[in-house]
C-alpha cells in the first residue's frame, strides 16, 4: 500500500471493510482472541478486501502511531493460523505518516467463507463499524454460496410428509417421464430432493424446496415466504397477504395485480416479471422479510430478501444467457412445473422490463448488500393513472 491510499482509507469512516484500532495488544489470550475475531468478521462481510488501521484513533482520526516492531506478520500469521478456520490471507505493512508509524492489516477478499474461530466455533461478520456474531441464514449464505450446502434441500424434521399435496408430485413426475409404483415412491421423492430421509429416526421430512413447490399452503409452517403487496386508498396503507405454493402464489398475485390496476394502463408485465423473480431467487434463509410489492402513485417497488448471488451484478445478470442462481434447484424445477414459461426469461426479462418504459421513465435495480435486499423501482402508477 502506498501513502496516498494509506490518507484515503484514513478520511473514511469505520465500516463492514475498515477498522481504526489506537494500538494492538497481542499479550494475552483474550487479546489474541479479539483481533482474531476482528480479521474473521471482514473476511466474512460481502465486499473485496478489507483493512485493520493500526496508530490511529477512530472518531478523531488522530494519528498516534506505532512502533513498527508491534507488528510482526510471523506473529500475526500463526496466530491467525491457530485461530480462524480456514486461516484468513493477510498482509501487513507499516507506513510512514507525519513522522509517525501506521501499521495496516490487509484482509484479502476470500473464496473460502466462511471463517469461523477454532476454538468456539463461532462465525462472524461485520455490522456497520461492530464485529458480531453471525446469523443463522449470514451463515447459511455463506455456505450456499461456496456450494457447501442448497438451501431448498434443508429438511424440515418438525414436519412430516403428510403436508405435502400427493398429486401434485405426482403431476411433476408425469412431467418427468416418471411412473412409479408405492414401493419405489418414497426412494423417488428422496433421491428428486423433495423429501429427505432420517435414518436415525426411521422417519421422512419434507424439505424446504418440496414443501415450496408441492404443499398447498407452506405458509402455516414457513410463514416469511407469502407476497405482500401493499396498496393506498386515500393515503393510507392496505396491506394484502398472498399464499399458496410457488406457482399457486405467482397465479394469486397476477390476478389481483389485474384487478387492481384493471383501469390502469401500467405495463403490467413488468410488475409480474418481477414477483416471478423474486419468488425463484430469494434467500429463503433470510426469515425476517417477505417478498414485498408496493404500488404507489410516486413509484412500483418489489423489494425481494437476497441480494444478488456472489460474483454477480445487475450488468452481469442482464448480459449473460446462464447467470448465477441462488436456488438453482427450485428453479430448475419450476422451468418444468410452470407451463407459462415465466421462468425462463431470468436476464431477458430484467431487460423487457427497462424497454418497457422506455420515454416514460427510468427503472431502478438495487442491490442493498447491507441489508440483504435486492429492490426494482419503477415509475409510479400516476404517470398512467388517467381513468381513475
Amino acid at each position: 500500500m502506498n501513502l496516498q491510499k494509506l490518507k484515503i482509507l484514513i478520511k473514511q469512516k469505520e465500516g463492514m471493510k475498515l477498522d481504526f484500532k489506537e494500538s494492538l495488544h497481542l499479550q494475552t489470550q483474550t487479546e489474541k482472541k479479539e483481533f482474531a475475531k476482528d480479521v474473521i468478521a471482514i473476511a466474512n462481510s460481502i465486499g473485496g478486501r478489507g483493512y485493520l488501521i493500526i496508530g490511529v484513533k477512530d472518531k478523531e482520526k488522530k494519528i498516534k502511531g506505532i512502533e513498527p516492531e508491534e507488528l510482526q506478520e510471523e506473529r500475526l500469521q500463526q496466530i491467525i493460523s491457530h485461530r480462524c478456520d480456514p486461516p484468513v490471507n493477510i498482509r501487513v505493512e507499516c507506513i510512514k505518516y507525519n513522522d509517525k508509524y501506521i501499521g495496516i492489516i490487509t484482509i484479502f477478499k476470500s473464496d473460502q467463507r466462511p471463517h469461523q474461530m477454532r476454538q468456539t466455533g463461532a462465525f462472524y461478520i461485520r455490522r456497520g463499524s461492530t464485529t458480531d456474531i453471525a446469523r443463522r441464514f449470514e451463515i447459511a449464505r455463506m455456505f450456499q454460496e461456496v456450494g457447501l450446502i442448497s438451501n431448498e434441500l434443508i429438511p424440515l424434521y418438525n414436519l412430516d410428509i403428510s403436508v405435502l399435496n400427493k398429486e401434485l408430485i405426482n403431476e411433476y413426475l408425469k412431467k418427468m417421464g416418471i411412473l412409479p409404483n408405492e414401493k419405489i415412491r418414497m426412494n423417488i421423492w428422496n433421491n428428486l430432493g423433495i423429501i429427505h430421509f432420517d435414518s436415525e429416526k426411521n422417519r421422512y421430512s419434507p424439505t424446504i424446496g418440496g414443501l415450496l413447490l408441492f404443499c398447498n399452503t407452506p405458509q402455516r409452517y414457513l410463514t416469511y415466504v407469502s407476497v405482500k403487496i401493499i396498496t393506498f386508498k386515500n393515503d393510507k396503507k392496505i396491506m394484502h397477504v398472498i399464499e399458496g405454493n410457488m406457482i399457486e402464489m405467482l397465479n394469486r398475485c397476477q390476478a389481483f395485480i389485474r384487478e387492481y390496476l384493471k383501469n390502469i394502463d401500467y405495463p403490467k408485465d413488468a410488475i409480474f416479471e418481477c414477483i416471478a423473480n423474486a419468488v425463484a431467487h430469494r434467500d429463503y434463509m433470510d426469515i425476517s422479510r417477505d417478498i414485498v410489492v408496493l404500488l404507489g402513485n410516486h413509484k412500483v417497488e418489489i423489494s425481494n430478501p437476497g441480494t444478488l448471488p456472489k460474483g454477480s451484478n445487475i450488468h452481469t445478470i442482464m448480459r449473460e444467457n446462464n447467470p448465477t442462481r441462488r436456488n438453482n434447484w427450485l428453479y430448475n424445477r419450476l422451468l418444468l412445473i410452470d407451463d407459462t414459461n415465466q421462468f425462463l426469461r431470468t436476464g431477458i426479462g430484467l431487460q423487457k422490463i427497462n424497454k418497457l418504459f422506455e420515454g416514460i421513465g427510468n427503472v431502478k435495480f438495487l442491490n442493498i448488500e447491507k441489508r440483504n435486499l435486492f429492490k426494482v423501482v419503477m415509475p409510479g402508477l400516476k404517470k398512467y393513472n388517467k381513468k381513475r
